[in-house]
């Protein structure tokens, strides 16, 4: 059975990458999510506009610092941060026990108090 959905938009699809990988290329986003290279770069685009992610020139490249410490744009509840929802998604900061922990994602916590 397929699935006509999924469960993490292509924005935060982008922002995993970024995690992984702060100097990754929009054709290796493009090629790891089955989107064009264009939807890469509007959704890096988008992400830049609203202050989530930084980008850096770095050579003929572009490095990108995630900006953790800004809240979701979600109407529900309690504000999290993308530091929170990128701890649970990729290891970094207190849920994390020492696990991967990129350091160009600004603003996240580590779990030092």
């Amino acid at each position: 059975m397929v699935t006509s959905w999924t469960f993490l938009t292509n924005h935060a699809r982008v922002l995993l990458c970024v995690a992984h990988d702060p100097g990754v290329r929009l054709r290796d986003i493009a090629a790891s999510l089955d989107i064009t290279e264009r939807s890469a770069f509007g959704i890096i685009t988008d992400l830049a506009k609203a202050g989530y992610v930084v980008k850096e020139k770095d050579g003929r490249r572009n490095r990108y610092h995630i900006q953790a410490h800004l809240p979701l744009p979600e109407p529900a509840g309690r504000e999290r941060t993308i530091g929170e929802v990128l701890a649970l998604l990729v290891g970094v900061g207190p849920a994390a026990n020492g696990a991967f922990r990129p350091a160009d994602v600004q603003g996240a916590d580590t779990g030092s108090q």
